[in-house]
Parts: structure tokens; C-alpha cells; sequence
């Protein structure tokens, strides 16, 4: 009866000395151990929702679920942990798992491609903001201990032929035990596959690291591919032949708007008050392409949109850039982000000034009014016809009160603290707010500009990629999976500034336009209106899909 605690006891004075000698397999069970107990909490709760614990049938699931999270974890770590690879990878592993346990509970995000792909596409200036206390106190929690034990532990050193034959048998004993745990509740586990596909992107590490392997995949091919010409037999349209002026067309990209909170669209704060009083035409009700920009941008330049969404396909092709250029137009990208998606990647792209704006530029990192001076500065330059894309930082959380300049706190107490567990409700949407009305200020500013360019017939459209939950149902930021994400995420703003002359150019009645204003629109629409806007002819223009279209002249 006392061989365990003396089993025990020797373990842990060998701990304390450093002594105690284990083999790689022990290891890797107790690390698949470690991930499935402490590491997966949110698929825990997301896999025994609607269960009853008081009932045998839950623990059985639940027990069948544990084993089969070990075992998967254990036959992931077996093909790669050897005596001398097993402490440096699972350090590395440790403090990435740490890190993604940080990020989906603090902000309940899932890790699938698109997330690891949007995330890999974050500049230093976005990272930094994630930076919190909070992310450094949970890699104390989740690998700090982890990885004191680790340094205690010294492996076990067995000749090849016997590792082998251990390994050997401890991934067949793995395979069954996983055929086991399938097995014993198989109905149920389809179900809950079938029925909530996204829930195999909370299964802890192995979510990022398919993630992180499919987007680097995707990137490196994108990168080697040859983008695929698309509306090769662009024109300038019949109405060209009537033009006295030159055409400057102005698209601005925002970010993380919401039309849940713009003013123009019926919230309870006017946070648009400069535009108001601009005789924009506002779209109240407009659904984005994705849930986050690695998606949406890409899609809403591309013919296919959501509507026939082939991700390879739309960021192996050309976009709208191309098109409108082959035309004709001199077409510049503007980017105060983290860069156009490949959009850009045909035409000139260049960012604000810092010099030009130092006011708008602390420390380099410029506010979006320095979009504006950039935007007036290619347009001066510009005999011809234009098309500028100004690519918002827009309300890019968590860090919303960046987004906006001192004079620009029109809502109090405002969230000043990039992690938002720290700050209430109210305060988080005080400072997004203040974030959306600094862009209702911008947008407006940039309307005052285009007025005074009498020597073009001048339009302005804006559209956000995608939206933001402010802590609705639990939920921060954005990114959830298309399927299931909420209309927060998905309900963007979107707006058109037509100059007088443009307007009698085209014949457009501002009562019909206020008309299709009302109706549902979608990222799927911009392509095909662009077109129009510009007055560029392509056989990939679609009448039915062109907001303007029931406005031309005649009909």
C-alpha cells in the first residue's frame, strides 16, 4: 500500500532537485492532458451547451470528448517531440497556446484561417495595441508554471530501436483510444459537428496551427500566382463622348464601422452630424462581404462578391483597380492601414505624409484627416480622370480612443485602455463613438474639399468592410465565422456624395436615388456601381446588381 505515495514522493523530490527523468511520451500525454483540461475552455461550454451535468448521459459525453482531445493532442505531439526536440518546441507551443487562450476568451474570436490570416496581415502599430497587462498575466497562468516544470523535467534517453517500438505503440494505444471515444458517443458528436462546424476552430492548438498553416499556405501561393486578368475589354462608356470635365472618383474604405451606431442610419446619437448637413445619400441598410478585412476587401473589388464567394478565385484575379485603370483613369490607393490585401497590387499606392500633416501624425502613426491632404495633393496633381481609394484605420479597436484626436471627445467616460475588460460597456461605446463621429468629421471634410474641384465632376462613395460587437452576447471586436456572426459584425454604413454637376452629367434625380437609398444593399453591389460611377464598359458589369442603374437618365 505504500509503494504509490513513495512512487509519488520520489517524483516530486526528483522535481525539486531537477532530477526527475520521464519519458517523451509521458510528456506529451501530460501536455495533451494540460491543453484539453485548461486550454479549451471555450469549447467546453460551447460543446456541453443545452447538456443537463446532473444526467450520466452528460458525463458520458463529456467524458468521451476528454479523451478524445487527449488523444488527438498526444498523436499531434508524438510525430514531433523526440529527447532533443521536446523542451524548445513545447516552450514555443506553451506560450502560443497561452497567447491564443488569451485572445478567444478575452474577445470570444475564433481561430480559423481567415482570423490567422487577418492577424498575420496586422502592422506594428495594430499589434502594439493588443500588447495588454491582462495578455502578459495569462501567459504567467497558462505557461509560466508549465514551463518551470519543464525545465525541472530531464528525458528519458532509450536506444532507436526501443523508442521506436515505444512510439510505435503509444500512437497505436492513441488511434484506439480515439476510435473509443468516437465510438461511444458517435450520434452525438456528429450532430454536434454537423450542426456547429465552428466549433473545431476552439479545439486548442490544434486551431491555429491548421489555421497558421492553411493562411501561410494561401499567402505563399498568392504571392507566386500571376493574378488573372478580368474585364480586359474595358472602355470608356458612351457618356465619356459628352464630358467637358475630367472625372475625379473618390471611394473611401472605412473600418470597423457599424451602422448599428451611425447617426444617419436612426441611432440614438447623432454621431454624423457634419454629414447630415452635407446632402449625402445614405444607405441604412447594407450587409458586409465578411466579418473581418483579410475578406472583405478583396471581395468587395472583386465581380463575385458573397454571392459566388470563391476566395481563391477573388485573390487570384484582378479587381476593379485594374478595370477602371485599363480605361483610362489615373487610379491611386491611399492607404492609413495595414495595406490593401493585394487589391492595390497593379496601381500606385502610396500612404499620408507625416511631413505634410505633422498634426495629424504623432509619432508617425497618422489620423485619418491626414487622408484628406493626401487626397487633395493627387488631385492637384491630376489633369485627367481619377479614382482614389482612401483606406481608413477608421474604429480598428481595441485601442478606439487612437482613432480620434483630443477636440474629438464629444461622448465621457471613454475607454482609454486598450484591453477592454477593464473599461464598462458604456465607457467602450463612449470611445467607439467618439472614433465614428472623428470619421463623420473626415468624410465631411473630404465632401468640403471634392466641392471646391470645379474642374472635374466629382463623387465620393464610402462603405465600412465589415462591422464591431461592442460586448453584445459576450462578444468583442470582430472576426467571428460569416455563418454565425452577429448583424453587428455584419451590418456596415454606407454613403454617396454626388457633386451638382456630376448629377446633371448623368441625369440623376436625387429623389430616385434617396429611393434606392431604402432598399437592402450589399458589398456585392459596389463592384457594378463603381463601374457605373466611372462610366467604364465591361462585359462583367451587371445592370441588376448596379445601385444607380434604375436612376440613369430615361428610364
Amino acid at each position: 500500500m505504500r509503494r504509490p505515495w513513495e512512487a509519488i514522493k520520489r517524483a516530486g523530490q526528483g522535481l525539486a532537485s531537477g532530477r526527475l527523468v520521464v519519458s517523451s511520451e509521458v510528456l506529451a500525454l501530460v501536455t495533451s492532458l494540460f491543453f484539453a483540461l485548461f486550454c479549451n475552455h471555450l469549447l467546453w461550454r460551447g460543446a456541453l451547451a443545452g447538456h443537463d451535468l446532473s444526467q450520466p448521459g452528460s458525463w458520458l459525453f463529456a467524458g468521451a470528448l476528454l479523451v478524445i482531445l487527449v488523444a488527438l493532442n498526444f498523436l499531434l505531439l508524438s510525430l514531433v517531440l523526440t529527447r532533443w526536440s521536446a523542451k524548445p518546441l513545447l516552450a514555443v507551443l506553451l506560450l502560443a497556446t497561452a497567447s491564443a487562450v488569451h485572445y478567444m476568451s478575452r474577445y470570444n474570436v475564433y481561430l480559423d484561417p481567415s482570423m490567422l490570416r487577418n492577424m498575420l496581415a496586422t502592422d506594428l502599430h495594430e499589434a502594439g495595441d493588443l500588447l495588454t497587462p491582462s495578455l502578459f498575466g495569462d501567459l504567467l497562468l497558462f505557461a509560466g508554471l508549465p514551463l518551470l516544470l519543464l525545465s525541472r523535467l530531464r528525458l528519458k534517453q532509450r536506444t532507436l530501436p526501443r523508442a521506436l517500438l515505444v512510439r510505435a505503440g503509444a500512437l497505436v494505444v492513441a488511434v484506439l483510444a480515439l476510435g473509443v471515444g468516437i465510438g461511444s458517443n458517435f450520434q452525438e458528436l456528429a450532430s454536434l459537428m454537423r450542426n456547429n462546424k465552428e466549433l473545431r476552430y476552439l479545439v486548442t492548438p490544434a486551431n491555429y496551427i491548421y489555421s497558421l498553416a492553411r493562411a501561410t499556405s494561401t499567402n505563399a501561393q498568392a504571392s507566386l500566382a500571376v493574378r488573372a486578368p478580368i474585364g480586359s475589354d474595358a472602355v470608356p462608356g458612351a457618356g465619356w463622348q459628352a464630358r467637358s470635365k475630367p472625372v475625379v472618383m473618390v471611394m473611401v474604405l472605412g473600418e470597423t464601422a457599424r451602422a448599428a451606431n451611425w447617426g444617419l442610419s436612426g441611432y440614438s446619437r447623432q454621431t454624423t452630424p457634419e454629414l447630415a448637413a452635407e446632402g449625402v445619400i445614405n444607405f441604412a441598410s447594407v450587409s458586409s462581404c465578411g466579418t473581418n478585412t483579410e475578406t472583405s476587401v478583396p471581395c468587395i473589388f472583386s465581380p463575385w462578391g458573397r454571392r459566388q464567394y470563391d476566395e481563391a478565385r477573388i485573390r487570384g484575379s484582378e479587381s476593379l483597380l485594374d478595370i477602371v485603370a485599363r480605361a483610362g483613369f489615373r487610379v491611386v490607393w491611399i492607404d492609413n492601414q495595414s495595406g490593401c490585401k493585394g487589391v492595390c497590387a497593379g496601381v500606385e499606392s502610396l500612404r499620408p505624409d507625416p511631413v505634410a500633416t505633422p498634426e495629424l501624425c504623432p509619432n508617425g502613426e497618422c489620423l485619418d484627416g491626414a487622408l484628406v491632404a493626401a487626397m487633395d495633393k493627387v488631385i492637384a496633381e491630376t489633369p485627367g480622370n481619377l479614382l482614389i481609394v482612401l483606406h481608413q484605420m477608421g474604429n480598428h479597436g481595441p485601442a478606439y480612443f487612437k482613432r480620434y484626436p483630443a477636440d474629438g471627445k464629444a461622448y465621457e467616460p471613454a475607454c482609454e485602455d486598450a484591453d477592454l475588460a477593464h473599461c464598462t460597456i458604456e465607457a467602450i461605446v463612449n470611445a467607439y463613438d467618439n472614433a465614428l463621429r472623428y470619421t463623420d468629421r473626415v468624410l465631411a471634410q473630404a465632401v468640403r474639399s471634392l466641392r471646391k474641384h470645379e474642374a472635374h465632376d466629382v463623387a465620393m462613395l464610402y462603405v465600412s468592410d465589415h462591422g464591431e460587437s461592442l460586448g453584445e452576447k459576450g462578444l468583442y471586436l470582430h472576426g467571428m465565422p460569416y455563418r454565425m456572426a452577429p448583424r453587428e459584425q455584419t451590418h456596415v454604413p454606407m454613403l454617396a456624395w454626388l457633386s451638382k454637376p456630376m448629377q446633371q452629367q448623368r441625369g440623376w434625380r436625387m429623389a430616385c436615388l434617396q429611393a434606392q437609398a431604402d432598399k437592402p444593399w450589399s458589398h456585392d453591389n459596389l463592384f457594378h456601381s463603381m463601374l457605373d460611377l466611372s462610366q467604364v464598359g465591361t462585359g462583367l458589369a451587371k445592370p441588376e446588381l448596379n445601385i444607380f442603374a434604375a436612376c440613369a437618365a430615361g428610364r
